[in-house]
């Protein structure tokens, strides 16, 4: 199986989050869950290359939004890139990638869900408890409420199609942080605002939440 993390690296990486690090636990979090992550070198390459021949079949996205002021994606990376959306490869999309294609309708669609500017936050990182609202999914499968290190994204625009599995408390409202989601091309997409930094994986049941992402949407192959 050709599985394949695009990892903040390069312009797609940030001052807040350690991607070095939170690439390493999710290659990591894979190989538990007997899943064979690679992280690409570079992701505008990536995505250039998935404009023609054979797509991989898991997509593991990690990534932030480039502040170089170049084009995002980049036109080269274009074409590859809405392949990849409108095909039905299975993709794992984690934190801060919602916000990676900022007002891109396409990969808003893609995920079901995206970081609005100006209204999406979110408490300050550190010790929190989510909540299993749906267990009856592979992904949340014997899972319980946990507690993580994390930050937890609140007031993200979220569609109504999704199936939201976990969510979390934050100014006397429910707001989604982990859903499935059923594209409009075919593929599923599993979303977690989970993931900010390295301690969020030493949550045992983070991880399993995560390897079971990962062998949902990886089926038979992996």
């Amino acid at each position: 199986m050709s599985a394949l993390l695009l990892g903040g690296t390069g312009r797609w990486t940030d001052p807040w989050h350690p991607f070095a690090d939170t690439n390493r636990a999710i290659v990591d979090t894979a190989a538990d869950a007997g899943v064979r992550l690679t992280l690409v070198p570079d992701v505008d390459d990536a995505l250039a290359g998935f404009a023609t021949g054979t797509l991989p079949d898991l997509v593991v996205w990690n990534v932030g939004l480039p502040r170089d002021g170049l084009p995002v994606p980049l036109a080269r990376a274009d074409p590859g890139f809405r392949r990849l959306l409108q095909s039905a490869v299975p993709m794992l999309a984690l934190h801060v990638s919602s916000t990676s294609f900022a007002d891109d309708p396409d990969w808003e669609r893609a995920l079901g869900g995206v970081w609005v500017r100006g209204r999406t936050m979110h408490p300050p990182s550190g010790t929190c408890t989510v909540r299993v609202v749906d267990a009856g999914h592979p992904v949340t499968a014997g899972l319980e409420d946990f507690t993580l290190d994390d930050e937890r994204y609140s007031y993200q625009r979220v569609s109504p199609a999704v199936r939201v599995l976990v969510d979390h408390d934050h100014d006397g409202r429910a707001h989604p942080i982990v859903w499935v989601h059923e594209r409009p091309g075919g593929g599923t997409t599993v979303y977690s605002g989970l993931g900010h930094a390295a301690a969020s994986f030493e949550s045992a049941s983070h991880r399993r939440l995560i390897g079971q992402a990962l062998r949902f949407l990886a089926g038979p192959a992996a």
